[in-house]
């Protein structure tokens, strides 16, 4: 964990993390898989409601992580400091690149409630109908909801991966009583597993939810420990709109300056906003994630 620079005593939250008995052991049987991926859909759903958990930013940074897996799919390798340039370094307008394009979807996708209309502008290309289709999906548990989703997508469009997992993760969470993306499936799900169909793919889909459960989780626990830190730094700082940035800062995996003094509307330079950005980084409240002396990005 990173140091602090300034003298604040702070009681950082514990996420309690996934119980052990959950995913002990491979599972073998179709049953197995089934009662385990119940039961971690049960306890993130739980752990989920958190009040010190930045939800958005949960979200998005996983969001990061999808696309990173949606990308090696497509037989791409950018990883995640690739990704986070194409989509935050790239001018309104320009293409930010067959990888870029699949980050920008997924973060589009988590950022507004679910429904035909949010999901058509995320997903450039597809239907409407399609989307409605999907997201009425039936079958008895979510999982198989969500495995239906990948299968007809997929059947329809054999390289929509990207599209077949956002519209899964979709269905999975709506079918929880969630209104908001998470990506789950799809931190998991392998090339070979979206070429299953049926009682197989099915299977893969219940095997995935507990492999990303078990990534989402200590995600979660690390953002919320985070965003108490930054929390409780955000009133010992000077600058004008500090409050409203440290809101932006716990909404978003990545921002540049310049992009964080566009959002004060004009109430912080982008000057301002580079000295506030680094003033953060030195009391240990987000990183710079590049590792570059210009072109910038900082996160939680």
């Amino acid at each position: 964990m990173r140091k602090p620079r300034i003298q604040t005593t702070v009681a950082l939250p514990m996420l309690p993390p996934l119980p052990g008995w959950i995913m002990s052991g491979p599972a073998e049987t179709f049953e197995a898989a089934a009662f385990r991926s119940g039961a971690a859909l049960a306890y993130l759903t739980f752990a989920a409601t958190a009040a010190d958990l930045p939800q958005a930013l949960w979200r998005d940074r996983l969001a990061l992580v999808a696309a990173e897996v949606c990308a090696r799919i497509a037989g791409r390798r950018e990883g995640a400091g690739a990704l986070r340039d194409s989509l935050h370094l790239t001018k309104a307008g320009d293409d930010p690149g067959p990888a870029g394009r699949v980050f920008r979807q997924w973060s589009r996708a988590v950022a507004r409630p679910i429904s035909v209309s949010n999901l058509s502008r995320a997903l450039e290309g597809v239907a409407p109908e399609q989307i409605a289709l999907c997201l009425d999906a039936t079958g008895p548990t979510p999982v198989d909801r969500a495995a239906q989703v990948i299968e007809a997508v997929l059947e329809s469009n054999p390289r929509g991966e990207t599209v077949a997992l956002i519209l899964a993760d979709a269905v999975l969470v709506k079918s929880l009583g969630q209104d908001l993306v998470l990506p789950l499936l799809s931190l998991a799900l392998k090339a070979r597993d979206l070429q299953l169909r049926g009682d197989d793919l099915r299977l893969a889909c219940h095997r995935a939810v507990g492999v990303g459960v078990r990534q989402a989780l200590p995600l979660a626990a690390e953002l919320s420990r985070a965003a108490v830190w930054l929390r409780a730094v955000a009133p010992k700082l000077r600058a004008k709109g500090a409050t409203r940035a440290v809101d932006l800062f716990l909404s978003r995996d990545a921002l540049a300056p310049a992009a964080l003094a566009k959002e004060m509307h004009s109430s912080m330079s982008d000057r301002a906003a580079r000295r506030l950005c680094d003033r953060l980084v030195r009391q240990g409240a987000i990183r710079e994630l590049t590792g570059r002396d210009t072109f910038r990005l900082y996160g939680v």
